[in-house]
């Protein structure tokens, strides 16, 4: 069976403030497949995310499959240590019966006791916190699931678990999933295809066969020298 197009951009291209922060992207997307999206602090990876989400104008064409649900991490939530709500309120707020919370909990390795659940969101640690952002996303049964730095400011154990996470989410619930990430040796594990982004499309393509020297001098520059696959 041929693989399934999720995702086509064609042409993409973004301004802010008459700022031209993406020019003439193209690439695409297949179904159950893993997508990271690498490139320095203002290539435009984050601007990318709110234009696939419909978020900001853009010109050029970006067309997801007809019927696809969208799932979105963000990249951090600053919430104030002495905010009131609870993990279960922040979840219920996604109508989903009981049973099928319990079943997302579960997937997403967070405890399903009411201990837990009645945490305080701003006590959570990074990891804890980044575990129920992905149940919450999940709640809403996606087709697709995109993450900007899914491992921003969490301990490096944390990090391995949740990429780890992503994965076995992938291979079970036939996800989808478009990542950004700082980190080559997670893209060459756990990644199909990676998009080298800076304000354009620099390569397109297998890590193993696009990520070399060349291509990430011309994405990173000559930091490009302390990035390598292990």
């Amino acid at each position: 069976m041929p693989d399934e197009s999720l995702l086509t951009v064609s042409g993409l291209k973004v301004r802010l403030d008459n700022q031209l922060i993406l020019d003439d992207l193209s690439f695409e997307v297949t179904k159950d497949k893993t997508l990271a999206i690498i490139g320095p602090n203002g290539a435009g990876k984050s601007v990318l995310f709110r234009a696939l989400l419909g978020l900001i104008p853009y010109q050029g064409e970006i067309k997801w499959k007809s019927g696809v649900k969208i799932g979105y991490v963000p990249q951090r939530l600053s919430i104030e240590k002495d905010i009131p709500l609870t993990v279960g309120e922040f979840l219920s707020f996604k109508e989903r019966v009981k049973a099928e919370r319990e079943k997302v909990l579960s997937l997403v390795g967070i405890d399903k006791e009411v201990s837990f659940l009645n945490k305080k969101l701003g006590v959570l640690s990074g990891g804890q916190l980044q575990r129920v952002l992905i149940a919450f996303a999940l709640l809403d049964n996606p087709d697709v699931l995109l993450f900007d730095e899914p491992t921003s400011g969490i301990d490096i154990s944390s990090e391995e678990t949740i990429y780890s996470l992503l994965h076995r989410l992938q291979d079970t619930q036939n996800l989808t999933i478009i990542l950004i990430s700082h980190e080559l040796q997670v893209v060459y594990r756990y990644a199909d295809t990676v998009l080298c982004l800076n304000k354009e499309k620099i390569c397109f393509g297998t890590p193993e066969e696009t990520l070399d020297k060349e291509s990430l001098i011309k994405v990173f520059g000559k930091e490009a020298g302390f990035y390598h696959h292990h």
